[in-house]
């Protein structure tokens, strides 16, 4: 008998997932329509970062010297910089280098934050008081000055980006994951737990992690355009990704700035395509807090409010 129940429970469990992506879509179309259209930007992103190698008409270090800082044409759509190579395809492959920075370093964040903020909020104490006054001494310190002096130690390169931005916003945001944290602890089931004699961890992982999972999804969309803008003003002071990988942030450092009165374009499409994907992922990371967030009614929403009243009606 009870093999047969488990498949049922598990069943009802995906249709329960289904049904609340499908609402979520839903409401995000209808009530957020910027974040929608953050939502296509974003997902555009992701494709042309997936399919740089498809989409661009040209390596992104082929060079084609009698090209020099040739304009738009047919040829090069979006014109070609100092060294015959085409802009287009240097922007495409930017994108990349944008989703894998702000995606892996949000990751990171998004994991030292969970770790910190779980186990500062469940154990609490002293240890918990050390822990925020470590976090407090981090935030005191502007974040661009740390690292500039975290790069100048070792060395600019993607993978030393990706941890150090990793590290530095996943410190800060423990704050929002500890406060969770704290409100869900004090909860019945959480006493429960505890009373037929599940250890700390189980509690941690079973009964407090799945009902702060909402606080931090918000904290992974909100950091992507955060991370992606902090890595274009590394690459853009020379500490970033160094060249020839083309990074936006270095694009507009080097020949955009150098060149950017004789041939404007190049400072022109790196900056817009920065502009827009930052934009784009603001706004869609924006709508999924409103949505998610019960504390701002997203938990409900105009959408949600409407379907209950219907059921009440009915």
């Amino acid at each position: 008998m009870s093999s047969e129940v488990a498949p049922v429970a598990i069943q009802q469990e995906e249709i329960k997932r289904r049904s609340f992506l499908a609402d979520l879509l839903i409401r995000l179309v209808k009530e957020k329509p910027l974040g929608t259209v953050g939502a296509v930007i974003t997902l555009l992103l992701l494709l042309t970062g997936i399919f740089a190698n498809f989409l661009a008409p040209y390596g992104y270090n082929d060079i084609h010297p009698v090209d020099y800082l040739a304009p738009p044409s047919a040829k090069y759509i979006l014109g070609a910089d100092n060294l015959g190579r085409d802009l287009l395809s240097r922007v495409i492959y930017g994108a990349r280098i944008s989703v894998i920075v702000g995606l892996s370093a949000t990751a990171i964040s998004t994991l030292t934050a969970t770790v910190i903020g779980v186990l500062s909020g469940f154990i609490g104490g002293r240890f918990d008081t050390v822990v925020q006054r470590f976090v407090d001494a981090w935030m005191c310190f502007p974040a661009l000055v740390i690292l500039i002096a975290a790069v100048s130690l070792v060395g600019p390169g993607m993978l030393q980006i990706i941890i150090l931005l990793g590290l530095l916003y996943g410190i800060a945001s423990s704050r929002i994951v500890r406060s969770a944290v704290i409100s869900v602890k004090e909860n019945v089931y959480v006493e429960a737990a505890r009373a037929i004699g599940c250890n700390s961890f189980k509690i941690m992982t079973r009964h407090i992690l799945p009902n702060i999972m909402a606080p931090i999804i918000i904290v992974f969309s909100t950091q992507v355009a955060a991370v992606i803008i902090t890595e274009a003003t590394l690459s853009f002071l020379g500490l970033g990704i160094p060249p020839p990988t083309p990074s936006w942030g270095g694009m507009l450092s080097g020949t955009g700035r150098s060149y950017m009165f004789l041939a404007p374009w190049l400072a022109i499409w790196p900056g817009l395509a920065l502009s827009i994907v930052v934009y784009g992922v603001n706004m869609f990371g924006d709508a999924l807090r409103d949505l998610l967030d019960p504390r701002l009614r997203g938990g409900i929403g105009r959408y949600g409010t409407k379907k209950s009243r219907a059921k009440g009606v009915r």
